[in-house]
């Protein structure tokens, strides 16, 4: 194991990303079957978790440097899943999205990894603007491209909420009036954005979003605002039958939908539905697309859920209800990937 990992460092040195990606891959299987430690006695599984997640990150960075961002991708989500606390795998997670030109995903990666920074190291500041930085490019990036929707920042203080709400659907009305056909304001947690503290200390905002399409904007709203969270349109993925009409919803209103639930995503660290209500947004995402039989995107998004769990109580407190949640959620997760089948937790929210 360590004559592969020197070895494939000295081939990244080299700028030989092919054979190091073949030697990481190699220290990777041989983890796997139990050479990560010397003398097992003595070490913690958070040891071996590390271990993993650098040779994951090394990966990623191979990939890339071959292009190919749908496989750095997917080692990304591996490295968060084995050390979620360490931002830098964050930071190349949001490399690897904005790579595949998901700049809604690539923003939240880059806000998740200013957020672990500033909670771990705290000092940098030069580092800490250079996340901000990056974050809001990917911000501006995910709007400058999308044509269905369109956005207003309100800041807020402590005002009563639903007078503010109600402003801020006006002004948005004035200020786009191209995009009028839904609007509705995120009543669910405060967004951030990527902002010096020196010059906006903790401000806060509410999120407006306006579409061009009525059935997108009702639907992101529904999925938004109702307690439980269910993806609309999610009662097709019960019937085979219905694959084409499946097809037919992911088209018209679901690929939007996501789109939207990704750029609300992209400024909210802390969700007053509780820490797992993201994860289980792309659990109904999954599973959709599991009905429309695109394996390789299911397995993906799949694995994209199980490092927000691994993050999520890293970024807002997790009660004892839903640590319990969050485990079981991550152990479905894993099943689901297994191909194992079985009554789950998943499966009950869904019959629900």
């Amino acid at each position: 194991l360590r004559a592969a990992l020197q070895e494939g460092s000295a081939q990244c040195q080299q700028r030989d990303f092919a054979a190091a990606a073949a030697k990481f891959s190699t220290a990777l299987e041989l983890c796997s079957k139990d050479f990560a430690i010397e003398d097992p006695s003595r070490s913690s599984p958070d040891d071996i978790s590390r271990l993993v997640s650098w040779i994951e990150s090394k990966l990623v960075i191979c990939y890339l440097k071959l292009g190919q961002p749908g496989l750095a991708l997917h080692h990304s989500h591996r490295s968060i899943i084995q050390n979620p606390s360490h931002f830098c795998n964050h930071l190349r997670q949001a490399a690897c999205f904005r790579c595949l030109h998901r700049y809604s995903e690539a923003a939240r990666s880059a806000m998740v990894a200013h957020c672990l920074y500033v909670l771990a190291e705290g000092a940098g500041l030069d580092t800490s603007d250079l996340l901000q930085l990056y974050w809001q490019a990917m911000i501006q990036e995910a709007l400058s491209g999308e044509v269905s929707f369109s956005v207003l920042y309100t800041p807020f203080e402590k005002e009563d909420k639903a007078d503010k709400i109600k402003e801020a659907n006006k002004t948005f009305a004035e200020k786009h009036p191209d995009y009028v056909q839904h609007i509705f304001t995120d009543p669910h947690g405060i967004h951030l954005l990527p902002e010096k503290a020196e010059s906006h200390p903790g401000q806060q905002y509410l999120l407006t979003l306006g579409f061009r399409n009525k059935e997108i904007g009702k639907t992101v709203e529904k999925f938004v605002t109702q307690k439980l969270l269910v993806f609309p349109g999610q009662k097709i993925t019960f019937s085979p039958s219905m694959e084409e009409e499946a097809e037919t919803f992911w088209q018209n209103t679901g690929k939007g939908t996501m789109a939207a639930m990704a750029f609300i995503g992209s400024s909210k660290i802390k969700n007053e539905r509780g820490p797992c209500a993201r994860a289980i947004e792309q659990f109904h995402h999954a599973s959709l697309l599991s009905h429309l039989q695109r394996g390789e995107e299911h397995a993906q998004v799949m694995a994209q859920a199980m490092a927000e769990l691994a993050t999520a109580p890293y970024l807002q407190r997790v009660s004892q209800e839903d640590d319990k949640l969050l485990q079981s959620l991550m152990a479905d997760a894993m099943d689901i990937l297994a191909g194992r089948t079985g009554e789950r937790v998943w499966t009950k929210i869904q019959k629900v």
